[in-house]
C-alpha cells in the first residue's frame, strides 16, 4: 500500500495512506496527539516505578520516542514492547522530522537506533529504558499479566475495525496487570462497549487537538 510522508497542523510529519485516506496520526498534530493521549493520559499516571508499556501499532516510533524523553520526568525505568506488522522503511524514517520538531538533536542516533534494531529481540537502549519490537499481527498478542500500560494506536475503526473488537479488547485485557491502563485516541461508542463488555472499567477523556473525547480503560 502506498504511504506518503506529509505535515500534520503542528508542524510534525506523520504517514498517510491515500488508499485508506487515512493517517498515522492525526493531521491536527501528531506530536500533540501523541503527548496528550499517550502521556498525559497515560504515563503520567506511573510515578517513581518499574513498568511495562505494550504498544499496539509501533508505526513511525514517535510513541515509543517521546516515552523515552519523559522517562526521567517521571522517575521511570521502563520495558517497553512495540507491536507492528508493517514496519516503516529506512527512507520513511530518514524523512520524519520529529527531532528537529522536539528540539531533541541530541536523541538523534537514538531514535535511528529504535527503528534500526532487529526484531523479536529485548534490547537495552539506554539506561532504564529497554524496547521489544514484535513484528506480528494484533491479533496474535498471547501475553497474561504482563504490562502496566497499552498505548492502543491502531489505526481507526472506520478502515479496520476488527482491530476494534471484543476479541481485541479481551486479549488487552489478558495482558495488563491488575489496575493496568489502556489509553485510546478513538471515543467511539461502539469501541467503549466493546472495552466495557470484557470487563474494563471505560471513562471519557478531553481529546487531543481536534477530537472531543478520547477513551482511558481500566482492568479492575
Amino acid at each position: 500500500m502506498e504511504r506518503k510522508i506529509i505535515i500534520t497542523a503542528d508542524g510534525s510529519t506523520t504517514i498517510h495512506l491515500p488508499e485508506w485516506n487515512e493517517q498515522y496520526h492525526s493531521t491536527h498534530g501528531a506530536i500533540q496527539e501523541a503527548y496528550h493521549v499517550f502521556i498525559k493520559s497515560g504515563l503520567s499516571l506511573f510515578k517513581n516505578k518499574e513498568i511495562n508499556i505494550l504498544e499496539i501499532g509501533f508505526g513511525t516510533g514517535l510513541n515509543c520516542f517521546i516515552t523515552f524523553l519523559e522517562l526521567e520526568k517521571y522517575n521511570l525505568k521502563i520495558d517497553y514492547t512495540g507491536v507492528e506488522a508493517y514496519p516503516i522503511s529506512t527512507e520513511e524514517v530518514e524523512a520524519l522530522n520529529y527531532i528537529s520538531e522536539l528540539k531533541t538533536e541530541g536523541e538523534t542516533s537514538l531514535f535511528k537506533e529504535m527503528h534500526d534494531i532487529s526484531w523479536d529481540e529485548r534490547h537495552n537502549i539506554r539506561k532504564n529504558f529497554h524496547l521489544t519490537k514484535q513484528q506480528k499481527f494484533f491479533k496474535d498478542i498471547d501475553d497474561k499479566n504482563t504490562f502496566d500500560l497499552i498505548y492502543f494506536d491502531a489505526f481507526g475503526a472506520r478502515v479496520q475495525p476488527e482491530l476494534w473488537t471484543e476479541e481485541i479488547f479481551k486479549k488487552m485485557y489478558i495482558a495488563l496487570k491488575q489496575g493496568g491502563v489502556l489509553v485510546t485516541y478513538s471515543a467511539k461508542g461502539s469501541v467503549r462497549r466493546a472495552m466495557q463488555a470484557v470487563g474494563f472499567m471505560v471513562e471519557r477523556l478531553e481529546g487531543p487537538p481536534g477530537k472531543r473525547e478520547m477513551l482511558r480503560a481500566i482492568k479492575k
